[in-house]
């Protein structure tokens, strides 16, 4: 592997082959989400636990403190919101000369397959893979599915996944699923982290789904809802933290989350 890529890689995903990544893009087709109208208030006190902080190029400028030491995993896809006709009409919106004046350790792109906009996605990630390499920052594909969200079975997320490897994603985010979630994992030849998708009922249910996730395969999170979104935000991080890099089982997790969040 080429050194720039792996030493931004090594940023992202720490020595024991995990990592836990925090992202506020939702605004980029949500607009002012609930917990998220102000990015810079949301993620304070997150920062400390984040291994990679998954943003938007205006919120990196408007947001986020030049000092942050958090790497910087720069979304550069959109063109499309929750009111239009379909969300999968993505298109590249950030330039490479962007991504390196803005200082980003690796950049994220969503991918629709099976979707009408299948083929202007994939060559999308094929084309940021295309710029990206020469400089050495990695990209991480997102495997999308806009609002069809019963297209998350282990069958298409495990294609979604190689394909997205097989275009040159070295690293995949994609959902979990309760069932085979193995294959997912075992069929991408690139890291695995595991999207949040729709805010969870409980914080256990979180710890349970992510905890299965790393047993299976997956070496993180990118979960966003079900961390800002909770009432105790800086508890709920360091609890999921403790599952990934410390192997704490669900139950533990729990524990800790109602501990540290009893001492706010």
């Amino acid at each position: 592997m080429d050194w720039g890529i792996e030493n931004r890689l090594s940023r992202l995903i720490k020595e024991d082959g995990r990592c836990q990544f925090l992202p506020i893009d939702h605004g980029y087709f949500q607009g002012p989400t609930s917990y998220l109208e102000k990015p810079s208030e949301t993620i304070k006190g997150l920062l400390p636990y984040a291994d990679g902080l998954f943003v938007t190029r205006g919120i990196v400028r408007s947001s986020v403190p030049p000092n942050c030491q958090t790497p910087i995993i720069m979304r550069v896809s959109g063109g499309t919101s929750i009111i239009g006709s379909d969300l999968a009409n993505e298109t590249l919106t950030t330039s490479i000369d962007e991504v390196i004046r803005l200082n980003a350790t690796a950049v994220g792109i969503s991918i629709f397959v099976g979707s009408d906009y299948e083929k202007q996605t994939l060559t999308s990630l094929a084309q940021l893979v295309n710029q990206c390499e020469p400089y050495g920052i990695p990209v991480m594909a997102v495997t999308a599915v806009g609002k069809e969200l019963e297209q998350r079975t282990a069958r298409y997320l495990a294609l979604s996944s190689r394909i997205a490897a097989e275009l040159g994603a070295r690293i995949v985010k994609t959902y979990y699923c309760p069932q085979d979630f193995e294959k997912v994992t075992e069929g991408c030849p690139v890291p695995v982290v595991i999207a949040g998708g729709p805010k969870c009922e409980t914080e256990l249910e979180v710890f349970e789904f992510v905890y299965d996730g790393i047993q299976k395969g997956a070496i993180g999170i990118n979960l966003g809802r079900n961390v800002w979104q909770n009432p105790h935000p800086v508890p709920m991080m360091r609890a999921l933290n403790n599952i990934i890099h410390n192997n704490l089982t669900p139950k533990e997790a729990q524990e800790l989350f109602e501990e540290l969040s009893r001492n706010q």
